[in-house]
C-alpha cells in the first residue's frame, strides 16, 4: 500500500529536514505531504534555511528529488489569510514550489468547494485536487476543530449535530450518512479524489466505501 508521509517544516533546521527526506527514501517512502505546521508564539528561525512556509518545503523537497510532493489547500481559505484570493495567490506559490498534487481541509458545503475549486482554476492551479470528507461521529470534537479552522457548519449539518450530538450510536450514523451525501454530490459533479478524514477510526471509512459500492464500482 502506498504510503503518504506528513512533513512539517516550522521549527526544522535545513540539516533537520534533509536529513528527514533522507530517512523517508531510505524506508521507500516516495509521496510526501508538505506542511507548515503550528507555529508556535516563541517560535524562531533556527537557521538561515528555516522554513516560513510550506511553499518553501515543497520546494526543498523538489529539489531533493525522488518524492511526489503534495500540499494542504483550504476552500475557506486559511484562517491566517486577510481573503480567499490572497490564500489561493499563496497556494499558486505552493504548486509553482513543486505541489503536484492538493489535499483541501474539512468542508461541510460542496458549493464552498465548487467556488475554491473555480477560483483556484482561474489563477492557473491545475494540478489534482483530492477533496477531504470529515464524517462527524463526535459533536464536541467537530465544534472544538472548527473553532480552531475556521470551517463553516452549514445549518442543515448544525441541526443534525443538535439533534444527535449526545447520542453517540445516533451521531455515529448521522455523521456517515451526511459524509456519504457530500461524496455522492461530488462524484455527481466530476470530483474523483476523495479523502476520508476517519480520524483513527477506519471502520468509518469502510462504512461509507460500502455505502458507495456502486458508485466506486
Amino acid at each position: 500500500m502506498p504510503v503518504l508521509a506528513h512533513l512539517t517544516c516550522v521549527d526544522s533546521t535545513g540539516e533537520g529536514v534533509a536529513d528527514q527526506f533522507n530517512a523517508l527514501q531510505e524506508a521507500g517512502i516516495e509521496n510526501l505531504l508538505a506542511l507548515r505546521g503550528d507555529v508556535m508564539e516563541n517560535s524562531k528561525p533556527k537557521d538561515a534555511w528555516s522554513c516560513r512556509y510550506a511553499s518553501e518545503l515543497a520546494g526543498a523537497a523538489k529539489d531533493y528529488g525522488g518524492f511526489c510532493v503534495g500540499g494542504a489547500c483550504y476552500p475557506e481559505g486559511h484562517i491566517e489569510s486577510a481573503s480567499l484570493r490572497e490564500d489561493v495567490e499563496n497556494l499558486k506559490k505552493k504548486v509553482d514550489a513543486g505541489c503536484e498534487f492538493l489535499t483541501t481541509q474539512m468542508f461541510f458545503d460542496n458549493n464552498i468547494l465548487y467556488n475554491f475549486l473555480y477560483k483556484a482554476r482561474e489563477a492557473g492551479i491545475t494540478v489534482p485536487v483530492v477533496a477531504g470528507i470529515m464524517p462527524v461521529t463526535n459533536a464536541k470534537q467537530i465544534r472544538r476543530i472548527t473553532s480552531l479552522s475556521g470551517t463553516a457548519l452549514p445549518q442543515r449539518f448544525l441541526h443534525i449535530v443538535d439533534r444527535f450530538g449526545d447520542k453517540p450510536t445516533a451521531m455515529l450514523q448521522a455523521g456517515v450518512a451526511y459524509a456519504t451525501e457530500q461524496i455522492i454530490d461530488l462524484y455527481a459533479n466530476g470530483i474523483r479524489a476523495v479523502h476520508v478524514y476517519s480520524m483513527n477510526h477506519p471502520q468509518v471509512a469502510e462504512t461509507i466505501q460500502a455505502n458507495l459500492s456502486a458508485i466506486l464500482s
